[in-house]
């Protein structure tokens, strides 16, 4: 899979741009606030019909202009996609995929699948539960329409629950029952597939990671779910949620189910959070991305599109050899301020490219 060309107008701080892409390395280098990472951006938005930097869609559109349009040719194994996305001032969005309207999202996913790597990806290990149910949502939306379909139901579910939790109508009192079996049959299908793609994401990430540290460091990641048990969570979550009512009535939401749940990403037997390195969790970041990026081989047959934000002048040496003697074969936009010591490690060729002031050019 990879992207052959692509459009944008009225996206950002690009009033328009055609680039026509290398099916294997594109490297975008300028100095900052030029519009490098609003490329990635772009791509990104149009894998998922989300940004990865706001949830405002009417951000994405420039000043000057009243709806952005972001298009991107995909070739594939089997059939090659057009994406088109309008995004238009109120908010909503239009998205054909080989001119034909799509009507619900999860028709979008799938058919072109990204895997971005940023310096805000840190958050993963270092921040909030919230930031890594965020990765793990993400991902599995991309490889299964169950997924999506379940996570959908059960977010409209819980606003609906705890609608109910602030209230003081008896008549929707009586629809706590139904609520909770709704909740605990979509929450634990969510926290199956959760589980068994975070032990995925250990087995692959265990040989990843022991490569990248030269077998110094064993990585190890723990799905943590609230309702118990995850072998039997849908009884669980069922008797978790009525002897809590209590309770959820007095802090007016709900206190167990998949919303609360977490990953621990552990380096020999130490909690990476609270006492890695700022070396390890970068580590630990680079380890789960191409462990995903592996998953979403296993499952599709074909590697994604890998997107590296600004991050390889993060890495030292070592880490940044690994990232690029990686991506042999495999389409990567890379953006950064200079080309620097990154040459030598390019082994594919390569297309550069020149960022500034919302204009692109080959260099």
């Amino acid at each position: 899979m990879y992207i052959k060309y692509l459009k944008f107008v009225n996206f950002r701080n690009y009033k328009e741009t055609n680039i026509e892409l290398n099916k294997n390395t594109n490297i975008f280098i300028g100095d900052n606030a030029q519009g490098k990472t609003n490329i990635l951006e772009g791509i990104y938005y149009c894998s998922i019909g989300k940004s990865q930097r706001t949830s405002r869609d009417k951000e994405l559109i420039n000043w000057n202009g009243k709806e952005a349009y972001l298009s991107l040719y995909v070739v594939k194994d089997r059939l090659d996609k057009k994406i088109e996305i309008k995004i238009f001032k109120e908010g909503k969005k239009g998205i054909n995929i080989n001119s034909i309207k799509v009507n619900k999202m999860s028709e979008l996913m799938g058919v072109l699948n990204v895997v971005m790597f940023s310096p805000d990806d840190l958050k993963i290990v270092k921040e909030s539960p919230s930031y890594r149910r965020k990765f793990l949502d993400i991902e599995l939306c991309k490889l299964s329409k169950r997924y999506y379909f379940n996570l959908q139901q059960y977010n409209k579910v819980l606003t609906q629950r705890n609608m109910i939790l602030k209230s003081s109508n008896q008549k929707q009192l009586n629809m706590l029952d139904i609520y909770d079996e709704q909740l605990s049959k979509y929450g634990s299908e969510i926290i199956n597939l959760r589980h068994k793609y975070v032990k995925k994401l250990e087995e692959k990430g265990k040989i990843i990671h022991k490569d990248i540290t030269s077998g110094k460091e064993k990585l190890e990641l723990n799905y943590i779910t609230n309702v118990g048990n995850v072998e039997n969570p849908r009884e669980n979550m069922l008797k978790k949620l009525k002897e809590s009512r209590a309770k959820d009535f007095q802090r007016k939401s709900t206190s167990f189910g998949p919303h609360k749940d977490d990953f621990e990403v552990k380096i020999n037997d130490m909690n990476v959070r609270n006492y890695g390195s700022q070396g390890q969790q970068r580590t630990s970041v680079l380890t789960i991305k191409f462990a995903s990026f592996e998953i979403i081989k296993d499952v599709t047959g074909e590697y994604p599109v890998l997107l590296l934000d600004d991050v390889l002048s993060e890495l030292d040496a070592s880490r940044q050899k690994y990232i690029l003697n990686s991506i042999n074969n495999i389409q990567t936009f890379i953006t950064c301020t200079g080309i620097g010591d990154i040459k030598k490690y390019l082994k594919d060729e390569y297309y550069l490219f020149i960022v500034q002031k919302g204009k692109v050019k080959m260099a």
